[in-house]
């Protein structure tokens, strides 16, 4: 194992404390700080300290893939590491999005090859599946609810101009594409009268609550209708949240650990000033109700659990050290990539031994031993499901 510096994306929705605090940096941090990426995305790749130098694992992969890959994750996904961990840290909502299926993500981004608008959907041609683990209290939205309960909540606010959507909403779920639809292309001259109508409903409860504050920081968005017809999820720390493709979602607050296939494709419907295509959103989205959004730890080991997902690209495990459990093998095969979240933890793959405190990061080789954990601590572990 060896250390891994993840790079810090400041979007404008991130935290200035939740990471700098993991990290033991000040607090307040000079600016918003969203996500610390610990992977080998090109947008933003950890490093790797060689020679007195840092050097991006990107590079590495390319140099030895058999060494930090192995053979059975080059053969399934090439030279690239298949799957990205991230740190996200919310102060304020990200926007209401999606992301495409392998498929889709193959033909779009061929397709915005072509583009001269500047405005490309796809920026790589891979799928993202998303799971997140809350590290603290996290509220999102995430998949569509039964549409019948979001047709009694869009009536409730006494709008007429939502009777049409409330009217889709009311044949199930062959209504919600043309509900979803009927929103996001609203007229434009018409949305911030639409919102305001809806915020100044005389209505009370959760679901009012909620429109009232994306409404503050989007007035006029009808994405703050369509977060309505959403399941609004609040995590405990440990609990995750699975987001297949084409799921629309939303982090509202929080901060967790996140792990995904290595993509950057994010095709947008609201709550947000960056590119938002509708057209091309409502093409990849699922309209299908997401019964149980939240997915529970599963113990696996002593010390260790995990959040099971249905794809290969990726998995991630949660190491406890402490003196019920003062040593944790976890015979994973690599690469990993190791996040320390609590304590002070040694970790030893065989190859070499690296201690890592609280926010610190470490990544190992395909071809070593099992992970074997002592100290005391809390980690994150993730990698690739393709076993």
């Amino acid at each position: 194992m060896e250390l891994l510096y993840g790079p810090i994306r400041d979007y404008a929705w991130g935290s200035r404390s939740a990471i700098a605090a993991l990290q033991g940096r000040p607090v307040p941090s000079d600016g918003p700080e969203a996500e610390l990426w610990l992977g080998a995305h090109p947008g933003a790749p950890a490093m790797v300290d060689r020679d007195g130098n840092r050097v991006s694992l990107v590079d590495l992969l390319v140099a030895e893939p058999d060494h930090w890959l192995g053979e059975r994750v080059v053969d399934r996904f090439g030279t690239r590491l298949p799957f990205l961990m991230k740190v996200l840290a919310a102060d304020a909502p990200l926007s209401l999005q999606a992301h495409p299926d392998a498929e889709q993500a193959r033909a779009g981004h061929a397709a915005d090859a072509a583009r001269t608008d500047g405005h490309r959907n796809y920026v790589d041609p891979y799928h993202k599946p998303e799971l997140l683990v809350a590290i603290s209290p996290m509220e999102a939205l995430c998949g569509f609810r039964d549409p019948a309960e979001s047709a009694q909540v869009l009536a409730a606010f006494g709008v007429p101009a939502l009777e049409p959507v409330v009217a889709a909403l009311r044949t199930g779920p062959a209504g919600l594409r043309e509900a979803v639809r009927l929103l996001l292309t609203w007229p434009s001259a018409e949305r911030a009268g639409l919102v305001e109508a809806v915020v100044a409903a005389d209505v009370a409860g959760p679901d009012a609550e909620l429109a009232r504050a994306l409404a503050a920081g989007y007035p006029g968005d009808p994405g703050v209708l369509v977060a309505l017809l959403l399941h609004h999820v609040e995590l405990a720390p440990g609990e995750g949240i699975w987001m297949p493709a084409g799921n629309l979602h939303a982090y509202l607050r929080g901060t967790g650990v996140e792990v995904m296939a290595a993509s950057d494709n994010v095709l947008r419907g609201g709550l947000t000033p960056k590119h938002v295509d509708v057209d091309e959103l409502l093409r990849v989205l699922c309209f299908e109700v997401l019964a149980d959004p939240v997915v529970t730890a599963r113990p696996v080991a002593p010390g260790v659990v995990c959040w099971p997902v249905p794809v290969d690209d990726f998995a991630l495990h949660r190491v406890t050290v402490d003196a019920a459990t003062p040593q944790v093998r976890l015979p994973l095969p690599g690469p990993r990539v190791v996040l320390c979240r609590a304590g002070k933890l040694s970790v030893d793959d065989g190859a070499g031994v690296v201690t890592i405190g609280p926010g610190q990061a470490a990544v190992g080789t395909a071809v070593a031993e099992p992970l074997v954990f002592s100290g005391e601590g809390e980690a994150f572990v993730a990698t690739c499901g393709a076993h």
